[in-house]
């Protein structure tokens, strides 16, 4: 009779001991690029589900943070310096997997949601990625570093900071809107979203988007990378024929 009157109450505090769930989906799964690909506008929504359907009694604010990442890939940064009055490459870093794409949008700027140990603990932030130097350099040369890889990436548009974006009514629903560049690589990416309350993430989900090339550009891809000599055979016949056809001209001209 104990165990049954207790029963309701015991669920209860189960139900709030229970952690909130996230229901994340994108607007387009599948990217394909073609000769006209100027960039593509990517919607990320979902929904916070609570324990028992009820939102938190105080008074904290949940925050929600969505992250896009492009396949991991090797770099090799290089560092000019100038000797007689001539830029050379005086330094260089290899990364072994950095990301080829990063966008992270948030509710609020990151850095008010969590502290810098759980930014780098899920790679919140550009100052957080985990780029994996492939050499034993100084930690001031590989901050520079990775300052300058940052930088570039930036410059590019492939890497990219949005605080604000997030969008969240009622508590509940969320929303967030990336744009894909035009120079995006192409490949198997990530959409990550991270539910943040009181400095603590509560819960995160993962949704997969493919971006690949279609038409004339994915059979130029994949035969420069499933018959690579044909390939390089054809294309410097068709350069010598060009250059053949040019001159023939304008000896005629």
């Amino acid at each position: 009779m104990l165990a049954v009157l207790l029963a309701p109450l015991l669920m209860g505090q189960a139900a709030t001991r229970a952690k909130p769930i996230l229901v994340p989906d994108v607007s387009q799964r599948d990217i394909e690029i073609a000769y006209s690909f100027t960039g593509a506008d990517l919607l990320l929504f979902g929904a916070i589900l609570y324990p028992g359907g009820r939102l938190p009694d105080d008074d904290k604010p949940a925050d929600v943070v969505v992250v896009i990442k492009g396949p991991t890939q090797s770099i090799l940064l290089r560092e000019k310096a100038k000797v007689a009055g001539i830029w050379v490459n005086a330094s260089r870093l290899r990364y072994s997997s950095a990301p080829s794409f990063y966008a992270i949008a948030s509710s609020r700027p990151v850095r008010q949601i969590i502290d810098q140990r759980t930014q780098a603990i899920y790679e919140l932030g550009l100052d957080s990625l985990q780029l994996s130097p492939g050499s034993s350099a100084p930690q001031a040369v590989q901050d520079r570093f990775a300052r300058g890889l940052v930088d570039l990436k930036k410059r590019s548009g492939l890497y990219f900071e949005a605080p604000g974006a997030v969008e969240i009514t009622d508590g509940v629903l969320y929303r967030a809107r990336l744009t894909i560049p035009a120079r995006v690589p192409v490949g198997r990416f990530t959409a990550e979203t991270f539910l943040i309350r009181d400095g603590r993430v509560l819960a995160a989900a993962t949704r997969d988007i493919d971006i690949r090339k279609s038409g004339f550009e994915r059979f130029v891809a994949r035969s420069a990378e499933k018959r690579a000599i044909p390939y390089g055979l054809f294309t410097v016949f068709l350069s010598v024929l060009f250059g053949w056809g040019a001159g023939w001209i304008a000896r005629r001209v």
